[in-house]
Order: C-alpha cells, then structure tokens, then sequence
C-alpha cells in the first residue's frame, strides 16, 4: 500500500519552540491521519527532519510498504534525494536515520511542494506550536 505524506516542521526563532505537522494520505486523497506536535527548541531544519521520521513512523504503523513524502522544505528534499550533502552535525544523525527509515519501505519519493500545497501540514505544525505556548504562559 502506497501512502501520501505531507510534513512540515516550524520554529518560532532559529533555535527556538518547534513544532511538526504531518497529513497522511491514501492514494485516492483520503486523509488517514493528522497529527501536530510539539517537539521541544530545534532549529526549523531539525524540526522538517523530526516530521519526516515521525510521518515514515506513522506510516508504517499503517501498514505502507511505498510512500510519497510532499514538503516545503528544499533543503530537506535535496539532502534526501543525495543533491545536498548534509554538513551541520545537528543534521547529520537525523539525516542517517531518515534514510535508515526510507530502506523500510519497498520504494519512496520526495518532492519539494510549494508551501500553500502543505498548508494543513503547517497548519498543524503551528497549532502545536500555538497549544504549546498555551501551556508554557
């Protein structure tokens, strides 16, 4: 089975409060799955890295054996596809674990979308980020 996987990961300050979004989908476009969370201070590229392996986390527990991961972030989306190399040593395990997550799968695709194409992912992202502060005030 073949599923969908918008991500998005967001940071209020570089470090600062992070959250992630990640909407998963079937191939006929129904949503299995939503989730936002708060993952703690991370730099926005920690944060698109940690919604990636929790949305690979997810989607296995579904039951994937393919997925198609959508997200807006470039820098994310070239590291994984091997046009980037990946140098910031915050970076490097969470890039070695994505990959050893994506072997799991029978075949993967990532594809760099425009934002407004992730916008329930963001959105997500930022009620986590939005339900956090809540809590912290």
């Amino acid at each position: 089975m073949k599923l969908i996987l918008h991500t998005d990961g967001a940071a209020r300050g570089n470090p600062g409060p992070a959250g992630i979004g990640i909407v998963i989908r079937a191939e006929d476009g129904t949503t299995l799955a939503e989730l936002g969370e708060y993952i703690g201070e991370a730099t926005n590229n920690v944060a698109e890295y940690r919604a990636l392996m929790r949305a690979l986390e997810e989607a296995r527990r579904l039951g994937a054996d393919s997925v198609e991961v959508l997200a807006d972030s470039e820098l994310l989306v070239r590291q994984v596809n091997g046009e980037y190399r990946v140098r910031h040593p915050n970076l490097v395990p969470l890039y070695a674990a994505v990959m050893e997550k994506l072997k799991s799968f029978s075949s993967f695709s990532i594809t760099h979308v425009p934002r407004k194409e992730n916008a329930r992912a963001d959105a997500l992202a930022n009620w986590a980020l939005d339900e956090a502060e809540g809590e912290r005030k």
